[in-house]
């Protein structure tokens, strides 16, 4: 049974793999990577269920047992997060089928989103800090791979900036494991929890949290955003719906997990400085979104406002704020999705880019212009959406920690986002068209079916919450009881 931990990262590397000598077989390609997505989605809801009755499971490679060998830990919040990025990779790959075209389809699309997803997937699943880094770096290249896609000049010059930055990044990502290792001579996570337990958390130990949390603030977008609005808006739509989901998450899913399990002996530094960056990432993420009238810029503010909210609830680190914060990092992989691809149809049917340059488009397409519409309302938190959930369980949390700027923050964004939102729908769908019959283009339906697809998401997500809510009950356990993990691990 254990054995299955390793397959969401196995099974798209070796599709991966078989992709490259597939390049002439556009067909076989889409259907391929179709199956492994959909057979790694499958089998993360299958462990979610094993987890909840068997609990925690780990796989040790070559049978070493920790802290010697490498080791996969699956619990409820990272199975959470595979079946979620798996969903929102199933549906970009049907976008990616009425769009993207034949001649990205063989430059490699197939295989290089199939890696990404195999280093998301790893990333969620590893128990030591090397192969976490490793997994990172898997599926940055992947990324640097399909931010290029196309060679267009305008992705060149923003993929130097992501490149350079994601570089430097890893650097200090391998400074900080370095000087861990050699202050307490191991990188299993478990481990490491339990010798900072057992020696309390030095100033020393609290100078590398710092360093991990300057690493993953840069990968999440976490106050260190610059690079992120540029770079989400020059690849082909598919992936920057895959960007705008999943990757920022990865940062963030790191942050819980070192400073829930390693790094929380300190909140008054560490989850302080979570804080203090989560609510200046809101203001400037608020004020971006609402500063520009290109809608790619609006869209990727938007996922930097979703980054502050998540991580207000890491900081304040009560079991409402950690519950609040996984509904809402689920919430936001699904709908970041739908936002990025109904504003990319949006402007591949019109040829505009700027708000104010569109006008009248729900006359033209009503479908598409109700579907942002469900789109806004979710991100702004609106019942009995899956925006909701996230937001009410994280304003409790804040409440009763006390943090009342942060919760004031985190509310002011929702209207900012709303704001934005409802700029783009009021100035580009509603009004009079600027479309005239001869001109219109038609809205293909397999352009909006996946569109369709994460907008009952969203809707079933919060709908069905108590469906989620004892594996997010029991993912909130685990980050705030580390022995929990750390028996699984190390009593394997």
């Amino acid at each position: 049974m254990n054995n299955l931990i390793v397959l969401p990262m196995l099974i798209p590397i070796i599709t991966g793999v078989i992709l490259v000598f597939l390049r002439p077989f556009i067909h076989a390609q889409r259907v391929l990577s179709l199956l492994a997505i959909f057979a790694t989605g499958a089998l993360s809801i299958y462990m979610l269920g094993v987890i909840q009755n068997d609990g925690i499971l780990t796989l040790a490679f070559g049978n070493w047992p920790a802290p010697y060998g490498v080791v996969f830990v699956a619990d409820s919040f990272a199975m959470l997060l595979v079946a979620t990025s798996s969903f929102v990779t199933f549906v970009c790959l049907l976008y990616a089928f009425a769009t993207i075209g034949e001649q990205y389809e063989k430059m490699f699309f197939y295989p290089f989103v199939l890696f990404l997803i195999a280093g998301v997937h790893g990333s969620f699943l590893t128990g030591d800090l090397f192969n976490l880094f490793v997994c990172f770096e898997v599926m940055l290249l992947a990324s640097y791979v399909l931010i290029t896609l196309g060679g267009k000049k305008v992705q060149l010059r923003e993929s130097f900036t992501y490149l350079a930055i994601n570089v430097l990044s890893s650097w200090i990502f391998l400074v900080a494991i370095a000087y861990l290792y050699g202050t307490l001579g191991t990188v299993n996570m478990a481990h490491l929890s339990e010798l900072v337990a057992k020696g309390g958390q030095t100033p020393i130990l609290t100078t590398i949290s710092i360093l991990f949390l300057i690493v993953f603030a840069l990968k999440a977008g976490l106050f260190l955003y610059f690079w992120l609005p540029g770079s989400y808006r020059v690849p082909p739509t598919a992936i920057r719906a895959l960007f705008g989901a999943l990757l920022t998450k990865v940062g963030i899913y790191a942050m819980f997990r070192m400073f829930t399990l390693i790094f929380y002996h300190e909140p008054s530094i560490t989850h302080t400085a979570i804080g203090i960056m989560a609510g200046l990432t809101l203001i400037g993420g608020s004020i971006g979104a609402i500063a520009y009238q290109d809608v790619h810029k609006v869209v990727a503010y938007n996922v930097i406002i979703a980054v502050g909210f998540i991580l207000v609830g890491l900081a304040i680190a009560n079991p409402l704020g950690i519950e609040g914060a996984i509904y809402y990092l689920m919430h936001d992989m699904v709908v970041k999705a739908l936002l990025f691809l109904l504003i990319g149809t949006t402007v591949a049917l019109t040829g505009k880019n700027k708000i104010n340059e569109m006008s009248g488009l729900i006359r033209n397409y009503p479908m598409l212009g109700w579907l942002f519409f469900v789109t806004m309302l979710s991100l702004a938190g609106i019942p009995p959406l899956s925006g909701f959930i996230g937001k009410i369980l994280v304003g409790q949390g804040a409440v009763n920690a006390g943090a009342y700027v942060l919760l004031g923050l985190a509310f002011l964004s929702s209207i900012f986002v709303l704001y934005s939102l409802l700029r783009i729908f009021m100035n580009s769908f509603w009004g009079e068209t600027i479309i005239t019959i001869e001109s219109e283009k038609p809205l293909r339906r397999s352009w909006l079916l996946p569109s369709i697809i994460l907008t009952c998401a969203t809707i079933a997500l919060g709908l069905g919450a108590d469906v989620l809510a004892d594996y997010v009950h029991d993912a909130s356990h685990t980050l705030l009881h580390p022995s929990v993990y750390i028996d699984a691990v190390m009593n394997q």
